[in-house]
């Protein structure tokens, strides 16, 4: 998955607060959005988001970012 792609995966799962809302929303599996979003925040070198079993929460870093990315996306 490409950058591009990556952030626009981790925007859905911010917005829909979920990893399965977001693979939906996107066409893909819950693995695949879930592994974009590691890579980014390997790439990052950033924790974007606090998970728990029932939620997922975008940390201050990932608050930042998650806005970064609408405004990229916007202009996409």
């Amino acid at each position: 998955m490409d950058k591009l792609d990556a952030m626009n995966a981790f925007a859905k799962v911010v917005a829909h607060g979920s990893y399965a809302e977001a693979a939906r929303a996107l066409g893909l599996t819950r693995s695949a959005v879930s592994k974009a979003v590691m890579e980014l925040e390997q790439l990052l070198g950033a924790r974007l988001l606090d998970r728990t079993t029932r939620r997922v929460s975008p940390t201050e870093a990932g608050l930042s970012y998650y806005e970064c990315c609408l405004d990229i996306l916007a202009q996409g």
